[in-house]
């Protein structure tokens, strides 16, 4: 029987973990270009865009996760189409991210005074430059802790690709428990690795929460 020392582990756990990083950084950056398309949606002044980006919003963060990540694997199977674990799971994450950055954003736009949306418009702003020039500009101040915070929501999110195959860390976690029989070490080292990327952020996140808090008592 070949035994497997505990740098042998946690060096094959770290190399599975720049997929998880990898499938995060890709899951929340795409999140974030379908979330602004649906916070726009969400926010326009079109009845319909408005029900379309609820409908959305509900649909995805109303159902698991998993449930999403086994329609995007296997629902385009059933159209004969040969989905890889790599791609579903990408887009199943975007989804599901875009949703929530959606809401969160809505709330920090709606966290504007309205008296400055009555600013712009008295300007001759249309309803674009206003978002544009007035109103997003002070969203965003609002709006990045929160955002960073969901980030650590995006890389726990990762661990459940590993039901249709993709091997991210905890899949990682699996297979090397299969080889090693040491699955106390094993899953301890993934729930390491996991709190040493999700908890900067955290950390990071609370800290700009007090900066923010800080800087609306000081007006």
């Amino acid at each position: 029987m070949i035994e497997f020392s505990t740098w042998d582990i946690l060096r094959n756990l770290i190399f599975a973990a720049r997929w998880t990083v990898l499938l995060s950084l890709v899951s929340f950056a795409g999140g974030g270009v379908v979330g602004l398309m649906i916070l726009f949606a969400r926010i326009s002044k079109s009845k319909a865009l408005r029900r379309f980006a609820i409908g959305y919003i509900e649909l995805f963060q109303g159902t698991p996760l998993l449930m999403q990540l086994f329609l995007a694997f296997f629902g385009l199977g059933l159209l004969g189409v040969d989905v890889p674990a790599w791609l579903a799971a990408g887009s199943a994450l975007i989804l599901w991210s875009a949703a929530f950055l959606a809401e969160i954003w809505r709330g920090c736009v709606e966290a504007v005074a309205k008296g400055q949306w009555e600013a712009s418009a008295s300007l001759g702003m249309g309803r674009l430059q206003q978002l544009r020039y007035v109103i997003l500009p002070q969203a965003l101040r609002v709006a990045v802790p929160p955002t960073v915070g969901f980030s650590v929501q995006v890389i726990k999110g990762t661990a459940l690709t590993s039901i249709i195959g993709f091997t991210e860390l905890s899949k990682a976690g699996t297979i090397v428990t299969n080889a090693t029989f040491q699955p106390f070490t094993v899953y301890g080292l993934v729930a390491l690795i996991y709190f040493a990327l999700c908890w900067p952020l955290s950390r990071y996140a609370h800290s700009l929460e007090r900066k923010l808090h800080v800087a609306h008592r000081g007006h």
